[in-house]
């Protein structure tokens, strides 16, 4: 088999009008067009042994064991690819569920269309359902779960962030129609005159200001001080010989992170001696010339997410940790 080319969808398109995210396939499958599937021997056992989550697969069966039952009645390869590359991206942990193989008019050939998430793993998915299919025809072995690690790994990745995904998932349920524009978080919603753009929680409607402000540690400091906003200690420096003035009048516990920045780049907490504040500040300065230094408060690190001017979620933010014992592991 021959994988002739590979296209993503991004929007509406020919295939469907309500399913924007499909890879669509063409594919060869060679000498195959003359070989259904009950026509290679244990193909059937092979495929239901390596697969037997696909039992959940109607397919125009309409029930329960339909693809199957397809399978041993007899069906051509290029059906086969499209039910495995989404069954490895559903147990990579993808919801996707629709999938269409139509011919091309050119013997052999197929068109294989899909559903996705993520593109690289769509893509990812396509050229590995042909592997695995060639695999069972073969009898051979295949590490099934070294691909469906990797479609976990390439969604971790590509993934958007839980701030745009849940604006995402939002407007999905709506019925708003959402496409990703690039390969970090910019999305547009809606097409036409009510079109707007979000880049994780900015939109096409926040102002640059208020960017440009929230960027800033030292400026919101100052807004958040004016407003009689309780704010910790702190002291803005840019070499070595500022820090140690700094550490001199802040006292320890400190905190040292650059002054733009953003996700903890760059921070260290919980600083307690002159070496470790020199380690805070070398990390701090990689990510911005101006460095913040400040008390460290102890407590409890939330995120929020306000909508409309209400709060609808709040996170609390743990760092990840290791709790042991101290104890050597026991063998077995």
């Amino acid at each position: 088999m021959e994988i002739l080319d590979i296209n993503v969808m991004r929007g509406p398109n020919y295939w469907s009008i309500y399913r924007h995210k499909l890879i669509v396939m063409k594919l060869d499958i060679g000498e195959l067009e003359n070989k259904p599937t009950n026509q290679i021997e244990g193909f059937a056992d092979r495929l239901e042994s390596m697969f037997p989550t696909m039992y959940e697969h109607h397919c125009s069966e309409g029930k329960d064991g339909g693809f199957f039952f397809r399978v041993k009645e007899g069906t051509w390869m290029g059906h086969v690819i499209e039910h495995i590359a989404l069954e490895i991206q559903m147990l990579a942990g993808m919801d996707v569920r629709f999938g269409r193989t139509r011919n091309t008019g050119e013997k052999g050939i197929y068109y294989i269309v899909f559903s996705y998430m993520e593109e690289d793993a769509g893509i990812f998915a396509a050229e590995s359902a042909v592997r695995i299919a060639q695999a069972l025809i073969n009898g051979d072995e295949y590490d099934i779960e070294h691909d469906i690690q990797e479609l976990r790994e390439i969604r971790e990745v590509e993934r958007l962030g839980p701030s745009t995904g849940s604006i995402v998932e939002e407007a999905e349920s709506r019925g708003i129609p959402c496409m990703r524009l690039n390969r970090n978080s910019l999305v547009l919603l809606g097409y036409g005159v009510n079109q707007k753009r979000v880049q994780a929680t900015t939109t096409s409607n926040t102002s640059s200001i208020a960017v440009d402000i929230a960027g800033d540690k030292e400026e919101t400091k100052f807004l958040l001080n004016k407003a009689n906003i309780p704010i910790p200690k702190g002291l803005i420096v840019n070499n070595i010989y500022s820090l140690e003035s700094a550490v001199e009048e802040l006292g320890f516990p400190l905190v040292i992170k650059p002054v733009n920045g953003n996700h903890g780049n760059g921070a260290t907490i919980n600083i307690r001696t002159k070496d470790a504040a020199l380690d805070g500040y070398r990390a701090a300065e990689k990510f911005s010339k101006t460095v913040i230094v400040e008390r460290f408060i102890s407590g409890y690190d939330f995120r929020m997410l306000v909508v409309n001017y209400k709060l609808v979620a709040a996170a609390k933010r743990t760092p990840a940790a290791v709790v042991g014992d101290d104890l050597p592991s026991p063998t077995t």
